[in-house]
């Protein structure tokens, strides 16, 4: 298997998300116990749900909280609803957004489903997928140059 290069290297290390220390030291002051470090992963869980619900709402309505609707839109943020979702680690209760017009279909949990297991799975391929992105991007530019090249007469299918 070939090793990586220094470049691949280094383009790998930009993409993986860095997580500050002053974070790392709210969420865990001092030594825990495992109930508390279960209690934080819930608190984490509940944190990235909730904050990836407001990005797909945000993304649905077209404008981010606290910005002004853009004109022409009629739709907009209306208020929070309750819901309970069973996680691999137990009932995990969490707020969801809600729009004026009911037309905001969230992805990561959809309406009346109130199961969200194998959620570590869809971090990971999450993550998965922001890193396959990435390398798409720097490939790209080398495909669109290959598919826009000149193309020889002879070589054509058609006369």
């Amino acid at each position: 298997m070939p090793r990586k290069t220094n470049k691949a290297a280094a383009a790998d290390t930009a993409v993986t998300p860095q997580i500050p220390a002053e974070l790392l030291e709210q969420l865990i002051p001092g030594p825990v116990t495992p109930a508390q470090l279960e209690d934080i992963f819930q608190r984490f869980k509940k944190a990235f749900i909730e904050r990836a619900l407001g990005a797909e709402i945000s993304q649905h309505l077209g404008y981010a909280p606290g910005q002004p609707k853009p004109q022409g839109v009629t739709n907009h943020r209306n208020g929070k609803s309750a819901k309970t979702v069973l996680t691999d680690t137990g009932a995990l209760a969490i707020e969801v957004l809600r729009d004026r017009h009911r037309s905001f279909k969230p992805q990561l949990i959809a309406k009346h489903d109130r199961r969200f297991t194998d959620f570590d799975d869809k971090i990971v391929a999450m993550y998965a997928r922001a890193r396959w992105c990435a390398r798409s991007r720097a490939f790209w530019p080398r495909c669109t140059r290959w598919k826009s090249r000149p193309i020889s007469s002879a070589k054509s299918p058609m006369p």
